[in-house]
């Protein structure tokens, strides 16, 4: 993928945090709900951490994964475009985290044909 990234910041990634969530724009949707697998890549400076070798100077990835799926869990949503704007927001409220990549999979979309996942990627940065 060929996004900007900011100068400057490495990346930590977290991939496939999964929830059951209820988004969709079809009532079947809201109602049954579905899996979707969300992966984030954090920008963050790791040199203060690895200096230190201290949980207290980077992002504690578990937390951020536990936010993620609270989103996933959250209310109801039209939109994946909607839920990776949200996921995006909780990733960029962490202190430390001054870029975020959200890749949100939504594999039992209600396509129509045969396929094997819808994502939307979205990058946004402070």
């Amino acid at each position: 993928m060929s996004t900007t990234w900011p100068e400057g910041l490495d990346r930590v990634a977290v991939h496939g945090i999964t929830a059951r969530g209820f988004h969709g724009v079809f009532d079947h949707e809201k109602r049954d709900g579905q899996t979707f697998s969300v992966d984030v890549v954090l920008g963050v400076d790791t040199r203060p951490a690895a200096a230190s070798d201290d949980l207290a100077d980077t992002v504690d990835y578990g937390a951020v994964a536990a936010a993620v799926v609270a989103e996933i869990e959250g209310p109801s949503l039209d939109l994946v475009e909607t839920l990776a704007q949200r996921v995006a927001g909780a990733c960029l409220s962490f202190d430390g985290v001054h870029a975020v990549e959200v890749s949100v999979h939504k594999p039992e979309a209600p396509v129509g044909v045969p396929f094997s996942d819808v994502v939307v990627t979205i990058v946004r940065s402070r």
